[in-house]
């Protein structure tokens, strides 16, 4: 059967992926199955998206209830599910509306569009983005992005990006030109190997952009959504150091709708009319449905503390982790991370390897064996993106199967 599967993908699926040699076949909570039976624990929630694991029972009813009664209405049109979700949104952040697509590049492609249309009349429309940064697959996306690998063969980018090194206020500042018009960050880069801010950088940023006129641009796509135990990253950064701490512009999706498709853009109260009617929209954006599993998404991250869970696990993986970094030094070289959006730092060069390939690839296949399922990040690091609703007896299972591997490669 999974043969069969793969061939079909090789003669009729545009070959944009390097996928695993696995065919899936169905999931329940943290758990999947292959089309042969081999149940697998997942700790990658499909990049951070399945914030309730697979086939949750919640958000399947709230889909066939939506489906029966409204699925697609265009945006022309007023309904009671995005007004509920869009304002249960705003109030995690502060005043200010959201603009609703179907993915992260289309909520990057939100806030560039925000900021050049803001920066217009005074000719600025550069925006400064971080090395090793990811901000979507469009061709704004790559130009926005950090990562050369992602641009390779697309010239002529889109004109308008400077990229700094991250984490480094000195370089931001110096980058800045008369045509700068906004900074774009992620609080934890994903892609870019789960490196977090510091809390003295966003501070720093915010001061900075203040001061200069320029709109401060958060890119949360993967790391917001109680990914690292509060709703966006830079609350749980910052912590006590918060203050009136807010960006101009929030970028969301992934687990907001915890596998279904969709993204959204919160902008604050003092831009929010930047974006008027005929400057962007969406056909599906902010549909009936997607707008019905992300309003109880939010409803069961409440009801069951998953924010603190996510906390609590994340707090517990560090340390176990830290704790095998120690007995196996030359196959875990750092771990980084907050919340449940964590990253492991692998060693390469073991016997068992095929080393013309990375060494995160190569871990990765070698946890498939074990069954279990993470993700790759560049050329050394695994993430483990779990559901926010796991529990620490899966956890600990993970991280058995995690120790029992590296075992096996190190022998």
């Amino acid at each position: 059967m999974s043969h069969k599967i793969m061939e079909r993908f090789k003669q009729f699926v545009a070959p944009t992926y390097g996928r695993f040699p696995i065919t899936l076949d169905r999931g329940e909570g943290a758990y999947v199955w292959d089309t042969d039976g081999k149940r697998y624990l997942d700790l990658g929630g499909g990049i951070a998206v399945n914030c309730l694991g697979h086939a949750n029972a919640e958000i399947a009813q709230a889909l066939a209830e939506q489906s029966a009664k409204l699925m697609h209405c265009t945006n022309f049109y007023h309904f009671e599910g995005q007004a509920q979700l869009a304002e249960g949104l705003a109030k995690r952040l502060g005043q200010g509306r959201v603009f609703f697509g179907n993915s992260g590049a289309e909520a990057s492609e939100v806030m560039f569009k925000l900021a050049r249309r803001l920066g217009q009349a005074e000719g600025r429309f550069e925006i400064i983005t971080a090395e090793n940064s990811f901000h979507g697959r469009t061709m704004a996306g790559i130009s926005a992005s950090g990562q050369k690998k992602l641009k390779d063969g697309f010239a002529p980018l889109l004109e308008g990006f400077a990229h700094v090194p991250y984490n480094d206020i000195d370089a931001v500042r110096s980058a800045i030109t008369p045509a700068t018009v906004a900074v774009m960050i992620e609080g934890i880069q994903g892609e870019g190997g789960i490196r977090p801010a510091s809390a003295e950088y966003l501070l720093g940023l915010r001061a900075l952009c203040d001061e200069r006129n320029l709109l401060l641009l958060w890119d949360g796509v993967q790391c917001g959504h109680f990914r690292t135990g509060s709703f966006q990253s830079f609350q749980g950064i910052l912590g006590d150091q918060i203050g009136d701490f807010l960006p101009d512009a929030v970028g969301m999706a992934k687990a907001l709708g915890g596998g279904f498709p969709m993204g959204a853009v919160w902008i604050s109260v003092k831009h929010a009319d930047v974006l008027g009617p005929g400057t962007h929209g969406s056909t599906f954006g902010g549909n009936p449905l997607a707008c019905a599993v992300a309003n109880k998404i939010l409803e069961v991250i409440d009801r069951d503390g998953l924010a603190a869970n996510a906390r609590a696990l994340g707090q517990f993986f560090l340390d176990e982790l830290a704790r095998l970094r120690e007995k196996y030094p030359t196959a875990i070289r750092e771990v980084r991370g907050l919340g449940l959006m964590i990253g492991i730092e692998m060693g390469g060069g073991f016997g068992s390897f095929d080393n013309s390939k990375p060494a995160a690839v190569q871990w990765v296949f070698a946890l498939h064996e074990a069954g279990l399922l993470t993700i790759p990040a560049g050329s050394s690091v695994i993430r483990f993106l779990p559901p926010l609703n796991l529990t620490q007896e899966e956890a600990q299972a993970g991280l058995d199967l995690f120790e029992q591997t590296i075992q096996k490669v190190i022998e």
